[in-house]
């Protein structure tokens, strides 16, 4: 059954990305096909570049090499341009229809067309070059906050958290060594990861050696994680060990109380239950049900989803990613309607909300009107 849930699903996709595409290719044809070798080149290299994000994705599953995450990196690439070329022809066919009714446009001649044509692939160029550039500059945000509550020494603690990282094919050693090296620099007592640390398919991870840097972490009071949606995409029956070998520890729907009294929840990611799981995700109310509301709770959720959970469980603070803002503008104002809260700090009864952007990216490594970040709490308690 959830073999052909799957399929259904994968022929849904692969139609609606196909039908897209090949949108975008028809109307490129109208600029190319002045010139019959420029036509036949285009058409070489538009469905070339097309396949390729399908192409290498399976070929990352089956067997991971050096080329196919070059492949897949050509695919990813392509999904960034693919939609800003989609939102500017949508608009330049707007313009055109306007046109066919008020006759405001002037002729354009072969010439002209293919002038139009190089304008907005270099248009789109500048804009794909500025994401990747924005989405290699990290962020660290710092936010100061008090809890009223009582720990037992220091009442000052430093937080780091990081969610959203996706280590795989695309982001490798390099990103993996500007997170520790933003970590031995912030000194934080106790770093949070949030889920999504792995991009998908374990097999990439493990090719290129990744989280043998991340072992190297020290602080005080530890590491800890949670699952996101993209381990149990990956396949959590092969992620899981990973993570657990990498000097993480996992919480899984658990509790674990710091030497300092205060009380971390990490829930399993959502996705569990759609998945293949052994049983749903426990409710928050039930993993909260026995711990001290005297003393601090700290509460790891991947998906923003069902804030109120977290105010009734008595949480102090609530960690999530998942969201990256949307990544690539306007989608902010998809994940705005999806989500409570899509991305930054929100008060909720005594409850503080914090969604942060990620610290790296899904699909292309391209970020257009966010920033990735590292997110630090200069925490004070009572």
């Amino acid at each position: 059954m959830r073999t052909l849930t799957f399929m259904i699903f994968f022929s849904v996709v692969l139609l609606v990305y196909s039908s897209i595409n090949y949108y975008v290719f028809t109307r490129g044809l109208l600029v190319f096909s002045c010139n019959p070798v420029m036509k036949r080149w285009y058409t070489v290299l538009f469905w070339s570049v097309v396949s390729s994000f399908l192409l290498g994705m399976f070929w990352e599953r089956t067997a991971s090499s050096i080329v196919s995450e070059w492949v897949y990196r050509v695919g990813a690439f392509w999904l960034a341009f693919f939609f800003y070329f989609l939102m500017i022809l949508a608009l330049i066919d707007l313009i055109r229809l306007t046109d066919y009714f008020f006759h405001f446009l002037p002729d354009f001649s072969p010439a002209g067309k293919l002038k139009l044509g190089f304008s907005v692939i270099g248009f789109v160029t500048l804009i794909v070059l500025g994401g990747y550039i924005n989405a290699l500059s990290t962020r660290i945000k710092e936010i100061p906050l008090t809890i009223h509550k009582k720990v037992t020494g220091s009442k000052d603690l430093k937080i780091l958290m990081a969610s959203d990282i996706h280590l795989g094919a695309l982001i490798g050693e390099r990103q993996e060594l500007k997170l520790v090296r933003i970590i031995n620099e912030q000194k934080p007592d106790l770093v949070l990861l949030c889920g999504d640390l792995v991009d998908g398919d374990i097999g990439p991870v493990i090719r290129k050696g990744l989280g043998r840097h991340i072992q190297e972490i020290r602080t005080p009071l530890g590491v800890f994680a949670i699952t996101g949606n993209h381990e149990y995409i990956g396949g959590i029956q092969n992620t899981l060990p990973y993570l657990k070998g990498i000097n993480i520890k996992m919480l899984l729907d658990e509790v674990v109380t710091l030497p300092n009294g205060i009380q971390l929840v990490g829930r399993d990611d959502r996705d569990r239950r759609r998945m293949g799981g052994a049983d749903n995700p426990h409710e928050l109310k039930v993993l909260v049900k026995d711990v001290d509301h005297s003393k601090p709770v700290i509460v790891l959720n991947h998906q923003p989803f069902h804030l109120d959970e977290a105010v009734e469980a008595g949480a102090d603070l609530h960690l999530s990613g998942h969201t990256h803002n949307g990544q690539m503008w306007p989608l902010n104002y998809l994940t705005d309607a999806i989500f409570e809260l899509s991305w930054g700090l929100k008060q909720k009864g005594n409850t503080t909300f914090y969604v942060s952007s990620g610290f790296g990216s899904w699909g292309p490594p391209v970020r257009v009107g966010n920033h990735p970040e590292v997110v630090v709490f200069q925490i004070k308690f009572d």
